[in-house]
């Protein structure tokens, strides 16, 4: 049984990083490297982060095939694509040192590609101008992460695993520390820290199909920022990946690489058309990742999709050793389940795969505005607007990673840290009684995942997110009227518990946040409102009120450097069919 009855043990650090995904273990690295005492705490074991799970490439205008590329052009792409809703400052900061951060990867060993010329390769992703997305294989975020971990271990840096942040600690105003479950003791700790720097990734989980695993990615940075007083911006924004595995069900939502169509992979119908032809003849599947989800969910919906509810990525027209070379995963993935993709098409469809919603911060440090609380990655908003561009979330978590790491590390050596911060009492912060326990939680955690697949899913609409937000608020009626004693849990089913109160708090507000956004923009499609309206190019920015209710002011986003702007107005973009 589980029992809430005292701290088990107590830590202290001076940088408490929660995430230890390339963000979070990036941070660390510049923290370290300036003599910054850190600690690394994670739910899953170290170097088993999400960031292994984006296999296509990372951006970086290194102009190694298409010398013309700069970084103000990777800018005007990343704008384009989220829609003018993007934080100028976060893609400027991203896109101009972006070269130097895959120098520096490759300095420390990861091992990208090359082409004949012993230059960084390069590949087209969807809705870029130029090839600009290094990769190795298509394992690329698995070898970033391998590579910064090694690096974390060479350095001395601390990761606890196997570590659930479930509350953070605040003295007045100030974040100093967080409450952890920690699964390998199965006890209760608090770390102690005179900054907390959120790196806790995002919130695809909270849909039935996703490409993250089922229990993370379940909007943890959201749920522990909004507690503490942080504002988020954008919950709306969650970006479904047009590719994602419809079987055998293990396998259902787990990513499909955007490298394959990279390589000339071809969407095609039941019929075996060609269908985005009709959608989008220009870019054909290296569209936008919103454009080309909403053309496969068409095609299902209108009857040409397969029995299983999916279409088919053929990349099949391509030599086999061309395949095994580019998209080994993919082909020793479907080689397991008995399908060689060079003679035979895969089955996807749309998986919620990414959230650009999340927290407020100032980009040039990573300050949420909460004193002590800082964020980085996934959980910072800002980057990717309405609509990711592919490859730009891995080339976020090393370049603002260290960035958020080098000037905490000014700021604390600037000051006077001799004073010790004073910790509240574990029950000013904290008690089981305030929470509603759950006897299954994880059937109420397919319940809620199950209503926000169908209701704030790809193609949104008032009267279903109406219906959503009621029955999401039937079941936390339902939750709270069934909730047990705390010590009647085992340890799982507490870790479980958090998960489901995580999902609840993060469900409701993007369905609030679909619900105010009445236009469509990027990855949040309103069939109601088709149309972007430019009155909505805009920010729509939540915060808890004094009696804890969800309140929300819609912000104007700042404007566009004059060299960015010179490159959006050049017009540059890609043509598909030079690649045939």
């Amino acid at each position: 049984m589980m029992v809430f009855k005292d701290i088990d043990k107590e830590l202290t650090t001076v940088v408490l990083i929660i995430g230890a995904g390339a963000a979070g273990i990036r941070t660390a690295i510049a923290l370290k490297e300036a003599g910054v005492d850190c600690m690394l705490v994670s739910k899953r074991e170290f170097g088993d982060a999400h960031t292994k799970m984006a296999a296509g490439g990372i951006n970086a205008s290194l102009g190694n095939l298409d010398p013309e590329d700069r970084w103000e052009i990777h800018a005007a792409d990343t704008l384009k694509e989220g829609h003018f809703v993007n934080d100028p400052k976060a893609v400027e900061l991203v896109c101009k040192n972006a070269p130097d951060a895959i120098r520096e990867l490759a300095e420390w060993g990861c091992p990208f590609n090359t082409n004949e010329d012993g230059e960084i390769n390069q590949r087209f992703f969807g809705a870029q101008s130029y090839r600009r997305t290094c990769f190795v294989g298509d394992h690329t975020g698995k070898a970033i992460l391998d590579t910064l971990v090694q690096k974390a271990k060479d350095m001395g840096i601390e990761c606890l695993d196997g570590k659930y942040v479930f509350e953070l600690l605040k003295n007045k105003d100030r974040v100093v520390g967080a409450l952890v479950l920690d699964k390998k003791e199965k006890q209760l700790l608090r770390i102690k820290s005179q900054y907390t720097v959120i790196a806790a990734a995002g919130y695809a989980s909270i849909y039935s199909r996703s490409s993250s695993r089922k229990n993370e990615n379940l909007g943890d940075a959201m749920r522990l920022a909004l507690r503490a007083g942080a504002q988020l911006k954008d919950m709306e924004m969650v970006q479904f990946h047009p590719t994602g595995m419809v079987k055998p069900e293990k396998f259902e939502g787990k990513l499909v690489t955007e490298a394959v169509r990279g390589e000339g992979g071809h969407l095609l119908n039941a019929d075996k058309k060609r269908f985005m032809e009709d959608y989008s003849p220009e870019m054909m599947e290296l569209d936008a990742r919103d454009e080309v989800a909403r053309a496969i969910a068409r095609e299902i919906a209108k009857g040409r999709g397969t029995k299983d509810k999916g279409v088919y990525l053929d990349i099949s027209h391509k030599e086999e050793g061309f395949i095994k070379k580019k998209l080994p995963d993919m082909y020793e993935r479907f080689e397991s389940l008995g399908i060689n993709i060079s003679e035979k098409a895969m089955e996807v469809a749309p998986t919620s795969h990414y959230s650009m919603g999340g927290l407020l911060v100032d980009f040039e440090n990573g300050f949420t505005g909460v004193q002590g609380l800082y964020a980085v990655g996934e959980a910072a908003c800002g980057l990717h607007g309405a609509n990711r561009l592919g490859g730009n979330s891995l080339i976020e978590t090393v370049v603002l990673g260290k960035l958020t790491g080098e000037e905490l590390s000014r700021k604390i050596k600037g000051e006077d840290n001799g004073e010790k911060i004073s910790i509240p009492e574990l029950e000013q912060s904290f008690s089981p009684k305030h929470y509603p326990w759950q006897a299954q939680p994880n059937q109420v955690l397919v319940k809620i995942k199950n209503l926000m697949w169908d209701h704030a899913g790809i193609i949104r609409n008032e009267k279903g997110l109406k219906e959503g937000l009621q029955q999401l608020e039937a079941i936390e009626e339902e939750i709270v009227a069934g909730s047990v004693s705390v010590e009647g849990l085992d340890f799982e089913n507490v870790w479980a518990n958090m998960d489901l109160f995580t999902v609840l708090e993060v469900s409701k507000l993007v369905l609030k946040a679909a619900l105010e956004r009445k236009e469509s923009r990027g990855a949040h499609y309103r069939e109601d409102f088709p149309d972007k309206d430019e009155n909505w190019e805009a920010n729509l920015v939540w915060n808890l009120d004094q009696d804890g209710q969800l309140k929300f002011e819609k912000l104007k986003v700042p404007a566009i450097s004059p060299g960015v702007q010179r490159a959006l107005d050049e017009g540059h973009s890609l043509n598909y069919h030079q690649l045939e």
